[in-house]
């Protein structure tokens, strides 16, 4: 009778340190994978080789979206020379919006603050502003060049409604360091950091 006690007495302590081993390795906090930057190089955004349209682009899939799509909710943000419409308001059905973010590090801005306000398009008016200044871009009227306004960039609310942010690298095919009159222009090189999680973290 005293070994049967002492078997039970086993018995339980081993499926009590079985279930805690158990408990141990299911409470970990799973290890996040940090956010890196999908770089889209030379994306022709040309209306004159796209009888007008806009070149579309999901942010969540990292590819482009048929135009025959455009009035869908495939596509997050669109381009046409230099014009960018975001999937919502006017341009599209989805939850979309957009703010331009100035004068911060894209590397560096890690949150969408509290009281960011997105907007959504309605034309003339778009949530990217347009013109030279107004928005993520400079025109050099001397030279005619369109730059890249260092520290501004887009922060956007995905079709979907989740959050991006996104920088334009360059407006000429190719990103050539240093454009010229001869380069080739409408031609967007941006990199974006898309969060799956629905987070206005980055």
């Amino acid at each position: 009778m005293r070994n049967k006690s002492a078997l039970a007495v086993s018995y339980f302590f081993a499926m009590t340190m079985i279930i805690a081993s158990s408990c141990k390795k299911d409470d970990k906090p799973e290890e996040e994978i940090p956010l890196t930057a999908t770089e889209v190089k030379s994306f022709a955004a040309d209306p004159t080789a796209n009888d007008n349209h806009y070149a579309f682009y999901s942010l969540e899939t990292g590819k482009e979206i048929a135009v025959s799509d455009s009035a869908s909710s495939k596509w997050d943000i669109a381009f046409r020379s230099t014009t960018i419409i975001t999937n919502g308001g006017a341009s599209g059905p989805g939850a979309g919006g957009a703010f331009v973010q100035r004068a911060t590090s894209f590397d560096s801005y890690a949150a969408i603050a509290a009281d960011s306000a997105f907007h959504t398009d309605n034309a003339p008016a778009y949530a990217v502003p347009t013109g030279s200044g107004n928005g993520w871009y400079n025109y050099d009227f001397t030279t005619n060049i369109i730059s890249s306004i260092p520290g501004n960039f887009i922060v956007l609310r995905t079709a979907s409604g989740k959050y991006a942010k996104l920088e334009i690298l360059s407006y000429y095919k190719g990103a050539p360091a240093t454009p010229v009159a001869d380069d080739v222009a409408r031609y967007y090189t941006f990199r974006f950091i898309y969060q799956p999680d629905g987070s206005k973290s980055f």
